[in-house]
């Protein structure tokens, strides 16, 4: 008999796992008040996410060596059934030995190889909807403005394999957000497919705020071979004043003119002018509409308000007019390393002041929308703008600025614009979760919505808020989407889905943008990994987002590395696509490619490395979080939809 099948090795792994096990029951038994608060038919579900956070608190890579020298199953899939996994080892292990195993039955586990990822299926139904036909994972479509005068862009969404539809709050109004779910319930019943609504609460998002001055002026430029000749004019629509643009799926650049110029013009008239620069401009005339006319430009050209027009036939002149007003363009700041950057509380931003021999003279100064946070940063944490493209450090704290060292910018200097997002890892913020537009919008949400996304959850506290503020507004029945977007987030994920589940049904999207950013990139997949982990086996949903197939979605043709992460993908129940010019072509490439990796990607095999968000300092016993209102407690008794998995085989233990 080979050495690894001695008595002394059974014994002792037999030892370690039975002692596993009672570690995992002990963490259960003293988070007892967590199991009692969730609701009724997803406290298996907390059981087992006590076991499991209980089981990552163990370094088990040499025992995972040994089970698999033994051809026992290594442990690396029981996520979903992790006593479960652990008895179905210790019963090989016992039947190696010719051993009896003892278990006594008040110790059996809450569910098993079959109910465990039943759960997550019928938990993801109940949140998303059920698994479209042919894939197992759901595709979520962010909504453009467009969606709400546009139905035939939301139809085409539908028809292509869109099955929640994503509003955020933070852009449109209540006008704009029912003209588009109106669009959508008309696109189900066109279609006979259903879909989601998720509304995503905007949240106390810290961005840049507005720079002072600016130009009203536009640029364009065509797209050019490596011989420098023009493949691919740039298309423009001369706008009648007051007139609609015309849909397009082409990018426009649009010019308002005089109705009296337009009215002359005719297709292959020319329109000259000269740009800021002085050179000699014109544009082709392609044709004309009751609105304004379609026009092409073979030159790049800076163009401003005011700007004189003359129209041309044949070389004669047709005509005269001058360019309306164009929209006002910020002129952003320039920052390089070394500068300094003051961060205000309100007022509008300033470029810096430099010296003839380019030496800064006055740093430049830019607002924040919440100036609440000056209070709670210290001088050497870091600041970053931009999704980390400007990095600094804060070298001064006062109640009404920061003034920022600058550490890292392009060497010539890197744009800083307005609403460009702000993140403060290593600070430790109390911002309230829910801002006072959240509250007004949730009227809105909890008539409309079938799921709604807290964005920059902190703590548990965050998620009972929102539980009480949708059931004070009739709401109680709406799926709730926690938003991991900061180092905060991740760290308190336990307390989160443990806060989540008694009210649920409830989901996670890993932001994988603002994460980035928190945690930093070289983690990101360390921590993604975690995440969908610890949600496994609470048996919990998992969106994955940002930046899915976003270059197919911008231009029309996606990179390899993004087709590799939308395959990856395959492994949430949910993938997020943002809006862009090609959104719908980008919704159909994902469909394929889910429905690919359908046939080749079902299970996962993970070394289990002892786990920072289980460790004992991380979560030594999940401290209790605070009672739910009555209003909340109520909604445990909702009624869920099930349905029959379609499982596939479990691997060998």
């Amino acid at each position: 008999m080979p050495s690894r099948f001695t008595r002394d090795a059974l014994d002792r792994l037999i030892a370690a796992l039975t002692e596993l096990r009672e570690h995992c029951l002990q963490h259960e038994q003293a988070n007892g008040p967590h199991v009692d608060r969730a609701a009724p038919t997803y406290r298996a579900s907390v059981r087992n996410l006590l076991h499991y956070l209980a089981f990552r608190q163990h370094d088990l890579r040499d025992m995972q060596r040994e089970l698999t020298s033994l051809g026992l199953s290594s442990l690396g899939r029981t996520e979903a059934h992790t006593l479960a996994g652990i008895d179905a080892v210790l019963a090989a292990l016992h039947r190696l030995a010719a051993r009896d195993m003892p278990r006594p039955p008040a110790a059996l586990p809450p569910v098993d190889f079959a109910s465990g990822p039943a759960a997550l299926v019928e938990h993801a139904d109940a949140l998303l909807g059920p698994e479209p036909l042919d894939r197992t994972v759901r595709i979520m479509v962010t909504m453009p403005s467009e969606a709400a005068t546009d139905p035939r862009l939301v139809k085409d969404l539908v028809a292509r394999g869109m099955d929640v539809m994503r509003v955020n709050c933070a852009h449109d109004d209540a006008k704009a957000w029912a003209a588009m779910i109106a669009n959508l319930r008309k696109a189900e019943a066109d279609i006979g497919r259903t879909c989601k609504v998720l509304m995503d609460l905007g949240g106390p998002k810290l961005r840049t705020g507005p720079i002072g001055g600016g130009s009203r002026i536009v640029r364009w430029s065509p797209r050019r071979n490596l011989r420098g000749r023009v493949v691919e004019p740039v298309r423009l629509w001369l706008a009648r004043l007051g007139r609609p643009v015309p849909p397009s799926d082409i990018p426009l650049v649009v010019l308002p003119v005089d109705g009296a110029l337009l009215g002359r013009a005719r297709a292959d008239d020319y329109l000259g002018f000269r740009d800021t620069r002085g050179r000699s401009r014109r544009l082709r005339i392609l044709g004309r509409t009751r609105d304004g006319c379609w026009a092409e430009a073979r030159t790049g050209a800076y163009l401003t308000s005011g700007t004189s027009l003359r129209l041309t036939r044949a070389g004669t002149e047709v005509a005269r007019g001058v360019v309306g007003d164009l929209p006002m363009v910020e002129e952003p700041i320039r920052l390089r390393p070394g500068d300094q950057l003051r961060v205000t509380a309100n007022g509008s931003g300033r470029r810096a002041k430099r010296a003839a021999a380019g030496s800064l003279c006055q740093p430049a100064s830019i607002p924040c929308t919440l100036p609440e946070v000056f209070g709670q940063v210290k001088p050497g944490e870091r600041i970053f703008f931009d999704d980390g493209k400007i990095q600094g450090r804060i070298c001064e704290a006062k109640p009404e600025s920061l003034l920022v060292d600058i550490t890292h910018a392009r060497p010539r200097g890197s744009k800083l614009r307005a609403e460009e997002g702000i993140n403060l890892p290593d600070s430790a913020l109390n911002i309230p979760s829910l801002t006072a537009k959240d509250l007004d919008d949730m009227v809105f949400v909890a008539r409309h919505a079938d799921v709604v996304g807290l964005s920059f959850a902190q703590t548990a506290d965050d998620v009972l808020q929102l539980e009480a503020a949708l059931a004070e507004r009739s709401g109680g029945d709406i799926g709730i989407l926690l938003k991991i977007e900061s180092r905060t987030a991740f760290e308190q994920l336990p307390h989160l889905l443990l806060a989540g589940l008694q009210s649920p049904p409830v989901g996670v999207m890993v932001a994988r943008g603002d994460l980035a950013v928190e945690i930093g990139f070289d983690r990101l997949a360390e921590v993604q990994e975690q995440i969908l982990w610890l949600c496994e086996a609470a048996h919990v949903p998992v969106i994955w987002a940002t930046q899915v197939l976003e270059t197919l979605a911008k231009t029309g043709n996606p990179s390899r590395a993004e087709v590799t992460d939308a395959a990856m993908a395959a492994r949430a129940e949910c993938v997020m696509l943002n809006k862009g010019p090609h959104t719908p072509a980008a919704v159909s490439f994902l469909d394929n490619v889910l429905r690919r990796m359908r046939q080749h990607q079902t299970k996962k095999r993970a070394m289990l490395r002892r786990l920072s968000v289980a460790s004992p300092e991380a979560v030594p016993l999940v401290a209790p979080i605070s009672a739910p209102s009555q209003s909340v407690v109520t909604q445990e008794t909702r009624r869920l939809a099930r349905r029959r998995p379609r499982l596939a085989p479990e691997g060998s233990t």
